[in-house]
């Protein structure tokens, strides 16, 4: 799908002013009147300002996503089905979506993807194709003749995980773009006692910049030190042995690092953890079974928003992992679960952020090792390179797809053998778009990616893919 501009609903009109901080769901109901509307749209700034969020969703392994968004009009399915051989969808199976600028081909989506079927058709969402980790462009003649810049440990699970994370597919460094993005904007956020880079994913090298750190939480809230205030009279020893180490000053700057972290740790754990609490308990019902976890991660991430006011935050980025999609085996059965729990996930959340009025100042993205190859290698997918991404949100530019769906054909223009597929979006133009709608300006786009100008210059009015409202 080529780059384009379509005219755009009320909704998003309205997601185009600054986005406001409308903390209940009874205010958020009463944007459905008229009169309420143009009353906010006069006064905004009252409301909260300009708060947004991103949040970041690591399919941990290499999401097979050519089964996630799929041709559907006969001669590209019977392609599709060719290649893919007993590891395709049955046509008849397939949800059909209408992007906008479909140009006569169908698409659609992995059976177990109704709830994201939905908000895509109704604009809320959007899909980039065959996006992937790129230092320049790459055609399949270039890749053959070795004249191509490629990614480090290209087809690398931990190589091409830390890629997605940094920006930086040219080097392996331990600072993320989520990091630098902070770094740039923290400014904006009155109290610093919490992390605005929250994760639910542990340590993670996205959220690390040169200023700040991830916050690492649990979907129960903030994670208190082992024994700290523990009820249990043995383990609460531990407590003044603790508070006795955060009280001294050290010489080594070793102990008095940890020293230090340690405080901000137990310090972070109680801001945030009061603030959590002091909440309205959300409407919105999230999954709670065993293959819930992405659910309940989520679930904390928009609990994390509503008390974005008390933690002093008009920005905040979030780290999820939904792991599992390593399908060397059992691909069908596996990847239609983890189908699953992502549908329920997203949708749940997005309908969290409709109930606290945030739903234009949140965008939630999906990044993944890498594809996977479009040939089965008897019972799954191997690993490979291009594939395909879930943007979501208000400030989206949804039902409709961006970048360019490639032909799925065996010798194809852009297939190097055994299904793999030359990415023709580079990560950073993905990155880069959501970067610009997060408040970043022109200038800031290649201190954070330092190869974006290979595939985009900067120009106003002039997004790098097309699928924010900037």
């Amino acid at each position: 799908m080529a780059k384009h501009k379509h005219n755009h609903s009320r909704r998003q009109f309205i997601g185009s002013v600054p986005c406001m901080a409308l903390g209940t769901a009874t205010l958020y109901s009463s944007l459905l009147n008229l009169k309420s509307i143009n009353s906010i749209l006069g006064s905004s700034a009252s409301l909260g300002g300009d708060y947004k969020a991103i949040v970041c969703v690591m399919l941990g392994g290499g999401n097979d996503s050519f089964n996630m968004l799929i041709p559907r009009s006969d001669a590209e399915y019977n392609e599709y089905a060719q290649v893919r051989s007993n590891q395709a969808i049955p046509q008849a199976d397939i949800l059909p979506i209408e992007p906008l600028s479909a140009s006569g081909r169908e698409f659609g989506l992995h059976p177990n993807l109704p709830r994201l079927q939905s908000i895509f058709q109704n604009g809320n969402a959007a899909f980039v194709s065959n996006v992937g980790t790129l230092v320049e462009p790459v055609s399949k003649t270039s890749f053959q003749n070795n004249s191509a810049n490629l990614p480090l440990g290209l087809f690398s699970h931990i190589d091409q995980a830390m890629h997605w994370q940094t920006g930086l597919a040219d080097e392996r460094t331990n600072s993320g773009w989520g990091g630098r993005v902070a770094d740039i904007v923290k400014s904006m956020n009155t109290n610093n006692d919490v992390s605005m880079n929250i994760s639910l994913g542990g340590n993670n090298v996205f959220q690390r910049g040169e200023s700040i750190s991830e916050y690492a939480i649990n979907n129960d809230g903030g994670v208190s030190v082992f024994g700290y205030n523990s009820p249990h009279p043995f383990l609460n020893l531990m407590s003044e042995d603790i508070n006795d180490i955060m009280s001294k000053q050290y010489e080594d700057l070793f102990k008095d690092s940890y020293a230090g972290t340690l405080k901000r740790s137990i310090e972070s754990n109680e801001v945030f953890n009061s603030a959590i609490e002091n909440q309205e308990p959300l409407i919105t019902q999230f999954s709670n079974g065993d293959r819930s976890r992405l659910s309940k991660d989520l679930k904390m991430v928009a609990q994390s928003i509503a008390a974005r006011e008390t933690l002093g935050q008009k920005r905040q980025i979030f780290f999820v992992q939904l792991g599992g999609f390593d399908n060397h085996d059992e691909l069908l059965n596996n990847h239609g679960e983890l189908m699953t729990a992502l549908d329920d996930a997203f949708s749940e959340f997005y309908a969290a952020t409709e109930e606290l009025g945030v739903a234009d100042c949140v965008t939630t993205f999906t990044i993944s090792d890498f594809g996977r190859t479009l040939t089965s290698n008897g019972n799954g997918t191997d690993h490979a390179w291009g594939g395909n991404a879930i943007v979501m949100g208000g400030a989206v530019k949804g039902k409709d797809m961006y970048g360019t769906y490639p032909n799925l054909g065996l010798g194809s223009e852009r297939e190097l053998g055994g299904g793999v597929i030359v990415p023709e979006t580079s990560a950073d133009e993905y990155f880069a778009e959501i970067a610009l709608w997060f408040g970043l300006t022109g200038s800031d786009l290649t201190d954070v990616f330092p190869n974006l100008g290979n595939f985009y210059s900067y120009a106003p009015n002039e997004s790098p893919v097309g699928f924010m409202n900037i």
